[in-house]
């Protein structure tokens, strides 16, 4: 199985989402994939993902863009398994966690969401500066990345498999490029 986190306001509508999801049609492992509508609030999310793991009859792989990334390697960490990370968030000394406080609407829907000072925090609280297990990790990052720098990144899982690019952006421009190889690293196939 294959658990896929998007990030901050996206969705299961996202374009990399539905790509993935039609590449594994097409091989055979639609049952495969888990997609879901993410909490705005960090610890639900947190949650919503640990009953889904739970759920697996087997350890699933983790698949998470943004701040999606940044939950999946909380997770993976907590429970050993292989993720791929596509332009994480990474928090760093420079980093103000005042930038996300607001109101906010998601990008597939018109669900508003308020972004609060508690939901930093907890951001604050699921992260992860030591990678201690970098074998379970695949990087995907753009240097082009207009909304994180993927410096911060490279850094973050150094020791892991990292896939750098030139030019792209936040969106990772070059993902269907990559689908059969992230099932591959998921431990997928049919």
């Amino acid at each position: 199985m294959l658990l896929y986190l998007h990030g901050f306001r996206s969705g299961p509508q996202s374009q990399k989402v539905q790509a993935l999801a039609a590449r594994m049609a097409q091989r055979g492992l639609s049952d495969r994939m888990w997609c879901a509508q993410l909490s705005p609030v960090p610890f639900e999310v947190i949650a919503q993902v640990e009953a889904q793991i739970a759920a697996c009859a087997t350890p699933p792989a983790l698949a998470g863009s943004s701040l999606g990334g940044f939950y999946v390697t909380h997770l993976a960490e907590k429970h050993g398994l292989r993720a791929v990370v596509i332009n994480p968030f990474v928090p760093h000394a420079a980093f103000d966690p005042t930038l996300f406080l607001g109101e906010h609407e998601m990008l597939y829907t018109p669900q508003r969401f308020t972004f609060n000072a508690e939901h930093a925090a907890q951001i604050a609280a699921l992260d992860t500066p030591l990678i201690r297990q970098p074998e379970n990790f695949w990087l995907l990052a753009e240097e082009g990345d207009e909304t994180l720098d993927y410096r911060h990144a490279v850094r973050r899982y150094a020791g892991s498999r990292q896939t750098v690019l030139p030019g792209g952006d936040h969106g990772f421009t070059r993902w269907e490029d990559y689908l059969d190889e992230v099932i591959a690293f998921a431990g997928l196939s049919r």
